[in-house]
């Protein structure tokens, strides 16, 4: 049977016909450059007006805190090099606390952060992926300027305790006489979870537009006023000094569409999809010997199932499926050549023997009860002929 089936949806998103709708004027009659003074640049900027207030009232904020960026790599480069930067000039410090299964963005901005003298600790998670408040704040210095978890994880889908960690952080640097700012990568939360800035006490937010259905390459960075902060692109001047640039409208406009249907139809969203994950989930189990599902079992996103099947390879299980009809993803791939795991899993203890063979099966708001009894039914083989092929090494010890 020859189909297809798209359970990739923690990589990418259809646009939602709302947030089409929101583009099209900018995309062909309304081209005008925001910063113009004639009608065509105040209808643009207008617009923008529109989709940032469309945005703060999502997140509960105030429309000038709300910062249009590109691709959410962005929004999170700028978060944390933006509050680093501006407290290590200011003589505050050079110390900044993230987890060991954060997206790459935030690991790789750290990276880059430590040629200019920035110190990172990176606190430890449990086998579920999910990381301990107590251990965020005990991990927090008289040097720490800033905070950075993640609000779920983008593989294995583990929701983390970011109120909680947000507390406990508020705490120790009142103990400490510090302010430290404490950002969180939501780029996996909007269509399920609550984003509301103050209910989870965060002084950054980084989004995603292609994440909820919005269009590729737009992004979100919430920015509390009065959190220090030095841009990092710099030029006109536009978004209040933060993010130089002539503006993205038809992406801008398509964003602030795409989430206002996301965070109005969470309650959906999760309902639909949790009834098929589980249903993904039971029927593995049942099926495939041998396998098991990562993260969470009761905190995680609700259209996540992510598997391990010991003995396996993911890039010949997404082969199969690929000829099936079925897009997946191992969630972060492995390097071929080296065999290297997946730096969540690794940091949730997995043994290379699981680590090399994962699937990571996201579904969304089209997905129905007889696609995935399709993928349930064809799984079984899809397995069992990868354990066959795969490479010397990889088998139970």
């Amino acid at each position: 049977m020859k189909t297809s089936i798209y359970l990739d949806h923690a990589a990418t998103t259809r646009l939602h016909p709302k947030a089409l709708e929101a583009m099209q004027p900018f995309l062909v009659g309304e081209f005008g450059n925001p910063s113009g003074m004639y009608a065509l640049g105040r209808q643009a900027s207008r617009a923008i007006d529109k989709a940032r207030n469309l945005v703060a009232a999502a997140l509960g904020c105030r429309s000038q805190e709300v910062v249009f960026t590109g691709p959410g790599t962005e929004s999170i480069n700028a978060a944390i090099k933006g509050v680093a930067f501006a407290q290590q000039f200011a003589g505050l410090g050079d110390h900044i606390v993230t987890t060991s299964i954060e997206h790459h963005a935030v690991l790789h901005s750290c990276d880059y952060l430590a040629k200019f003298g920035f110190e990172t600790t990176h606190v430890p998670v449990d086998s579920y992926g999910l990381v301990d408040p107590k251990d965020v704040a005990r991990s927090v210095n008289e040097r720490t300027v800033l905070v950075s978890v993640m609000l779920a994880n983008n593989e294995v889908g583990t929701v983390e305790p970011v109120a909680e960690i947000a507390a406990a952080v508020r705490d120790r640097a009142k103990s400490l006489r510090r302010r430290i700012a404490i950002h969180t990568d939501a780029v996996q939360g909007a269509n399920a979870l609550d984003l509301s800035v103050k209910r989870l006490d965060v002084d950054l937010l980084s989004l995603s537009a292609h994440k909820f259905c919005g269009p590729k390459g737009a992004g979100v960075l919430y920015i509390k006023r009065g959190t220090p902060f030095l841009e990092h692109m710099s030029g006109g001047g536009q978004e209040r000094q933060r993010r130089a640039g002539t503006e993205n409208v038809a992406g801008i406009a398509g964003t602030a569409a795409a989430l206002r249907e996301a965070q109005a139809a969470r309650g959906e969203y999760a309902r639909h999809c949790r009834e098929l994950s589980m249903r993904l989930r039971e029927g593995v189990l049942k099926s495939v010997p041998g396998a098991k599902v990562t993260g969470h079992p009761d905190k995680r996103l609700p259209n996540n199932a992510h598997f391990s099947f010991e003995g396996a390879e993911s890039d010949a299980m997404l082969d199969a499926l690929d000829r099936l009809g079925v897009a997946a993803s191992a969630g972060s791939a492995c390097t071929s050549a080296t065999w290297e795991p997946s730096h969540v899993l690794t940091a949730m203890g997995m043994p290379l023997s699981r680590a090399a063979g994962v699937l990571r099966l996201t579904c969304g708001p089209e997905n129905s009860v007889d696609e995935i009894d399709y993928v349930i039914s064809v799984l079984p083989d899809v397995v069992a002929e990868s354990r066959a092929r795969a490479r010397p090494g990889l088998s139970a010890k």
